[in-house]
């Protein structure tokens, strides 16, 4: 069994998740660059680490790792530190990066929300397509106000289940 120095980690069932969960976000549609990152930063124990420690974790080149870490911070599912008293950064995945991710499609749900509305109004109510975009807008209105509802279920169930600082 290989183990990484100075713990009781196999290294090939780390590699072999990373591999299979990331496979699995690109299948949900997320890039493989970004979604293998995010894997190896999800299952590494301090949940951070450095561009180095990616592309040998990964096998990829510092501008792969660039790419995908770029990409993760605009969707608000890592974030990047800096490691005191260095000019090296860290990449870290927090516990709450699924609830932060989500919360930040709220702006991207009001941005397609208005542009549906002027579409409507432009194609006017009355006409098939109008009313696909009608029915669209309703079901973002819907959702919308679903996800925010449930997003306040998960913060009161998180709590419970892990306590009050989960996450920090």
């Amino acid at each position: 069994m290989t183990q990484s120095a100075g713990s009781d980690r196999d290294a090939e069932a780390v590699s072999r998740f990373v591999e299979s969960f990331a496979a699995q976000l690109v299948e949900a549609g997320m890039a493989r660059m970004p979604a293998r990152v995010f894997a190896a930063l999800l299952s590494s124990d301090e949940g951070s680490l450095t561009s180095a420690e990616l592309g040998e974790q990964l096998r990829i080149s510092p501008a792969a790792v660039s790419g995908a870490v770029r990409y993760l911070a605009q969707t608000h599912m890592v974030s990047r530190e800096r490691e005191p008293g260095s000019r090296r950064e860290r990449y870290r995945v927090h516990g709450d990066q699924w609830y932060e991710a989500l919360a930040n499609r709220d702006a991207v749900l009001k941005r397609w929300e208005a542009a549906l509305r002027e579409g409507v109004a432009g194609l006017g109510a009355g006409t098939p397509a109008g009313r696909r975009l009608a029915e669209t807008l309703a079901f973002f209105e819907f959702m919308e106000g679903e996800l925010a509802e449930l997003m306040e279920r998960w913060r009161v169930h998180r709590a419970r289940t892990f306590g009050p600082d989960a996450g920090a």
